[in-house]
């Protein structure tokens, strides 16, 4: 088996927590090495903040030799492994696998050796051993060649690898752009080839790696490989309608929906997860609602058609509802911000001050940004936040119900009414304290 000299001291807590479960099974009898992303990624020299360990040992031999584990598929060979430090490490024997039937799992495994562990794996370059007591790394398929040369290769056949785990379609593109490489061209065609069974995969696992996309280094890159393989059919549909759809040069000079889009994401840095998805389905609407309007592409209420679309998509996918919600407020909102400096000082704080408003912001700023430039609002926004940094942009409201009640009102209809009047008031800077507020009350209540 090809071997590199090539020392990789544990840096992290994962690794150090890592070598220790190592050195434990190899001093019970049994070969173990780090394996897979860890070792990958610190070759390119990225942090490793998860460690997984492969060996000989089988699953109950593993549970003995440590006392704290738990089986997340001793089926099919591996342990977690509860480590110093608080660290879990995932053990698993070295195996081969039987058919997959399901597009995930096998249907059988078999305890085996490392080469025939290495060869079932996804990509060459997620098949890399490092054996910490020789200070080793065992090349079995050809991963470090790839890693050198930046290409994202199958192991073996790709359309078997595809086959039996149809996750792998999109693990493929997402690390593509995450690390910058390129697909080779027999794993390319083959993804293009087995995209449709990509419609096998679980919504849930789908969402993760989608997540990891929008969150990673180069989601407008994923994306577009996404959309050149055929991928985004099967699960973002809508999203695949934005191509082609025209708009007008003198407000997206970026060119269509698609691009425009694509070049939003370029622009993403560090988003939370509302912001990334956000981003992506900010324009879903402008598909369906696409007209030829007094001479120009026009989209009418596109931020209503989209809301609606957004919440679909995250449903079908299973996301969160906690984040079907702020999404959904955010494609919402986005249009609002041609508005802000025409809106009353009551609307515009009201704006301001509503959840999720610091990710709506940066929407519209990256919105601005992979258009038309004109960022003049944004700016306007900041100057006007920056003269409530002493006070809130939303403070408590200077009456409540009880103070009705108090006044000898009775409850009723009429009462949010009021309480709103007075909120509008006191946001426009017409009633500046609870006196004020009281005194208006009381002239604005029928006398007895």
């Amino acid at each position: 088996m090809p071997k590199s000299n090539k020392p990789l001291p544990a840096v992290s807590a994962a690794e150090r927590a890592g070598d220790a479960v190592i050195a434990a099974l190899r001093q019970a009898g049994h070969a173990a090495f780090r394996v897979g992303g860890c070792v990958r990624d610190r070759l390119l020299g990225r942090s490793v903040q998860d460690v997984d360990v492969a060996t000989g040992a089988t699953p109950d031999v593993v549970q003995a030799l440590f006392p704290r584990t738990y089986a997340v598929g001793a089926a099919f060979g591996v342990v977690v492994v509860h480590a110093d430090a608080g660290v879990d490490i995932e053990v698993a024997t070295f195996r081969e696998d039987a058919d997959y039937f399901d597009g995930r799992r096998p249907a059988a495994v078999r305890f085996s050796t490392l080469e025939q562990d290495a060869s079932r794996r996804d990509f060459t370059i997620n098949a890399l051993f490092y054996d910490p007591v020789a200070a080793e790394i065992l090349d079995p398929v050809g991963g470090l060649a790839d890693l050198e040369r930046g290409v994202i290769r199958a192991i073996g056949d790709p359309v078997a690898r595809f086959r039996e785990d149809s996750l792998r379609l999109l693990r493929a593109v997402r690390f593509a752009a995450e690390l910058g490489f390129e697909l080779d061209p027999a794993t390319a065609a083959a993804l293009t080839a087995q995209a449709p069974g990509l419609a096998r995969v679980s919504a849930e696992r789908v969402f993760a790696e989608l997540g990891r996309m929008l969150a990673g280094r180069d989601p407008a890159r994923a994306f577009q490989l996404l959309a050149e393989h055929r991928l985004l059919e099967h699960w973002l549909p809508e999203v695949a309608a934005m191509r082609g759809v025209p708009q007008p040069p003198e407000f997206h000079p970026e060119g269509d929906v698609w691009e425009h889009t694509l070049a939003l994401l370029r622009r993403l840095h560090a988003p939370s997860d509302a912001l990334a998805w956000a981003a992506l389905l900010h324009d879903v609407g402008k598909p369906p609602t696409h007209e030829w309007r007094k001479g120009r592409d026009a989209f009418p209420n596109h931020a209503h058609a989209g809301t609606a679309l957004a919440a679909g998509i995250l449903r079908r996918l299973h996301a969160p509802g906690a984040l079907v919600e702020a999404v959904s407020a955010l494609v919402a909102s986005h249009m609002t911000f041609r508005d802000v400096r025409e809106m009353r000082p009551a609307t515009l704080r009201r704006f301001m001050g509503a959840p999720g408003f610091a990710d709506a912001l940066e929407l519209h700023r990256l919105d601005c940004q992979a258009s038309h430039g004109d960022c003049s609002n944004h700016a306007f926004l900041l100057d006007t936040l920056a003269r409530y940094a002493a006070t809130p942009v939303l403070p408590p409201p200077l009456l409540r119900g009880q103070d009705l009640i108090d006044a000898g009102a009775t409850p009723g209809p009429r009462f949010r009414e009021i309480l709103e009047e007075a909120r509008d008031l006191q946001l426009n800077g017409e009633l500046s304290d609870r006196d004020q507020a009281l005194h208006w009350l009381a002239g604005r209540l029928p006398r007895p």
